[in-house]
């Protein structure tokens, strides 16, 4: 499993950057990168809540994504992510060889403030055939957060 770690410096404060990050429509607009059918969540971001990460497959239309869970939660510095499965056309599963290969890994966000600059850094773990695209993809996706954040 491969760690990437990412980080972009926002001009706006750390509670702004935070809420622009997981607030539903932001959260839309920001992650599109990931997902230009539209990514969305469903749950909340407390503590060992259940988060469902999801959007339409290109290919089928049909909603996927992952099951995840809220491991650490200390608004607005640290969010710690476990993802436990995935969701295919609208099914979960936590238990196929498939997912056991990369269930546990984590993404974990942490925000640091000075001067009114908020350091937003993002690290994951990925399985190898995943790095690559994830490599692409998050820059473009910090960017736009930090388009949002800073209006």
């Amino acid at each position: 499993m491969a760690k990437l770690h990412f980080n972009i410096d926002i001009n706006a404060p750390r509670e702004k950057v935070w809420d622009t990050m997981l607030g539903d429509v932001t959260y839309r607009e920001w992650t599109s990168v990931f997902n230009p059918g539209g990514s969305y969540f469903e749950g909340d971001w407390s503590e060992g809540s259940k988060m469902l990460f999801l959007g339409p497959d290109e290919k089928t239309g049909k909603v996927g994504g992952m099951v995840s869970r809220i491991e650490v939660n200390k608004k607005p510095e640290f969010m710690s992510i476990e993802h436990l499965g995935v969701i295919n056309d609208g099914v979960e599963d936590t238990t196929s060889e498939s997912v056991k290969s990369w269930a546990g890994a984590h993404e974990n966000y942490t925000m640091t403030e000075k001067d009114g600059i908020t350091t937003v850094e993002v690290d994951i773990d990925i399985n190898d055939e995943m790095s690559k695209m994830f490599e692409d993809m998050w820059p473009p996706a910090l960017q736009k957060l930090k388009e949002i954040a800073e209006k």
